[in-house]
């Protein structure tokens, strides 16, 4: 299939080892969401993946039981869980920045954030974080599989993973199983969900907040790329609630995609992707995802939405934050003001993947995504065949 092809080295960089033994984060769904996904897909699993599924069974069976023991330990606490300042939403798609806003806002001690340990296992970790996760710390890789961003079991994380394993709708569960899933997007635009499916991700969002409050009371900052398309109800769950959404170059975030979603079905998947539905799949979850937040972002209560270019917050990290701080009322940027800029004097080493664009998809991308092109500024880059502009 052709697609825009990552350069050759110095360019993109191979994908980062992931032992098989190390952690995938089907490991932490309970027995009631796992046997009923697997039977979703018929038990269409490759044969050198049966070892994997083996050990994600015994592990639901752990997080089956994890979950009852905590929810008796904690009954009380999670009945009337500690008022929370309403979230912020770090949103944008995938490879367009949401990470490393996510680490910066991270410097601000008074927000708090879930980590991967909480994500991983949302049923148990009041119960078993610090204990468990400190025996497990090295099954974790030290980098993500896609780049150079640091992996462990206390680093920021998004939510999205918590909800998958806790059995609500979610685009996610296609990285399980990624050649019988839908070729269209699931669950991204919570529009297409019938009532009981909107129920039923609502409940468990407000679950897993819940529990982080128990366990920390700050303002909770949640990074997750599909809430990009569920700002309307966001906001409507959450009075209050901010939104700081970052955007990227799409000829870059295009290709920084397909290669995470191979990485991700590299690592996640318990069958083999051959990569038929993957351009198919980024076009139409990108255009699903803006389409969704073209419509609702009109209705957001006015002061509760700021938008920054990644390639600007790159370049000043310290100023776009600053004016985001100004814009949500965040707090006093002044205090943490120093952090940030410590943080970006380390950013100078970080190493971005670099592509060589493939005409063909370049024509796509500025067919297909051209309301983002023209409204963010993006230039079309110049390619043989094709004008720039």
């Amino acid at each position: 299939m052709s697609q825009t092809t990552p350069s050759s080295p110095p360019g993109e960089r191979r994908f980062h080892s992931y032992p098989w033994w190390s952690p995938r984060f089907w490991h932490g769904m309970p027995l009631r969401v796992w046997l009923p996904l697997v039977n979703e897909h018929h038990w269409t699993i490759a044969p050198h993946k049966w070892g994997q599924v083996a050990t994600v069974t015994i592990a639901s069976a752990f997080n089956s039981l994890g979950e009852r023991l905590c929810e008796a330990r904690f009954r009380r606490q999670l009945q009337s869980p500690p008022r929370t300042q309403p979230p912020l939403f770090i949103i944008g798609h995938w490879r367009s920045g949401t990470t490393l806003l996510h680490e910066l806002l991270m410097l601000d001690d008074s927000f708090c954030c879930p980590n991967t340990w909480q994500c991983c296992v949302p049923g148990h970790f009041l119960l078993t974080e610090g204990v468990v996760s400190s025996a497990v710390a090295w099954m974790v890789p030290a980098k993500r599989p896609m780049d150079d961003v640091i992996a462990g079991w206390d680093r920021p994380q998004e939510d999205e993973f918590a909800l998958v394993n806790m059995g609500a709708p979610s685009p996610y569960r296609r990285m399980a199983f990624p050649q019988t899933s839908p070729a269209e997007p699931v669950a991204l635009d919570l529009a297409t969900l019938s009532a009981a499916d909107l129920d039923r991700w609502k409940r468990a969002l407000r679950q897993f907040l819940a529990r982080l409050a128990v366990g920390d009371p700050r303002r909770p900052v949640l990074k997750s790329p599909p809430h990009t398309a569920r700002t309307a109800v966001l906001a409507e769950m959450f009075p209050g609630a901010r939104f700081l959404h970052v955007v990227r170059d799409p000829f870059v975030v295009f290709p920084s995609t397909m290669r995470l979603w191979k990485s991700l079905h590299e690592v996640q998947a318990m069958q083999v992707d051959d990569g038929s539905k993957a351009e198919a799949y980024v076009f139409a979850a990108f255009e699903q995802m803006y389409a969704a937040f073209e419509r609702d972002r009109g209705n957001l209560p006015a002061g509760s939405l700021h938008e920054v270019r990644y390639e600007d917050l790159v370049a000043d990290p310290v100023s776009r934050l600053r004016e985001a701080y100004d814009r949500l009322d965040l707090g006093d940027f002044a205090r943490v003001r120093p952090a940030i800029e410590q943080h970006a004097r380390s950013m100078k080493a970080y190493r971005t993947n670099d592509y060589r664009h493939d005409p063909r998809i370049v024509a796509e991308i500025a067919r297909r995504w051209r309301p983002f092109i023209d409204r963010y500024g993006y230039r079309i880059p110049a390619v043989d065949g094709l004008p720039s502009g």
